[in-house]
């Protein structure tokens, strides 16, 4: 059994990963917040909400957006971490079987 150490360059090279992927969703919610309160004024100013239509593209986005933050911030418990290595271990495990 081999173990590895992490050097200094790859530790860091992870965390530089992590904190452009968690930038990217701030960018991505901002984003959705700008262009949503544009669509809502644009909607008042044409017909004072009598017909909500910016609502369609809120809450189409704001799936995408959910969506985004579920993989960003790790909320998939069938996927987390422990998911995997358990799953690797199974895996191995039938292999050993086979």
């Amino acid at each position: 059994m081999t173990t590895t150490t992490e050097t200094y360059q790859e530790k860091y090279a992870r965390a530089k990963a992590r904190v452009n992927e968690i930038r990217y969703f701030y960018n991505h919610v901002a984003v959705y917040l700008l262009i949503n309160a544009a669509l809502a004024g644009l909607n008042y100013w044409e017909n004072q909400f009598a017909f909500p239509w910016f609502l369609f593209p809120l809450l189409g986005w704001g799936i995408g957006l959910l969506s985004h933050a579920v993989g960003t911030f790790r909320l998939n418990p069938f996927v987390s971490k422990e998911w995997e290595e358990r799953k690797l271990r199974e895996i191995m495990e039938q292999q050993d079987k086979s």
